[in-house]
C-alpha cells in the first residue's frame, strides 16, 4: 500500500471543546463542520485538512502589532 492509498487518520485526540473565539476544537483544531464531515471526505480532502491544522495552532497576534 502506498502512502497515497493509506487512509488519513483523524486528528481527534478526545479533547473535544470548541473555542468560541476561533470556532476550532481546542484538541484537534477542526471546526464543527469539518469534524462532522470527516467520514464523508475523500482521503485527499482529509490530507489537505490535516496539513492546514498546524497553521491554525499558531498564536495569533493583535492587529496592528
Amino acid at each position: 500500500m502506498t502512502e497515497d492509498e493509506r487512509e488519513v487518520e483523524s486528528p481527534c485526540n478526545r479533547v473535544c471543546t470548541i473555542d468560541l473565539a476561533t470556532g476550532y476544537c481546542i484538541g484537534c483544531l477542526r471546526t464543527l463542520d469539518e469534524i462532522s464531515r470527516w467520514h464523508a471526505m475523500t482521503n485527499a480532502e482529509r490530507a489537505q485538512l490535516v496539513a492546514s491544522l498546524p497553521e491554525r495552532g499558531k498564536p495569533r497576534t493583535a492587529q496592528g502589532t
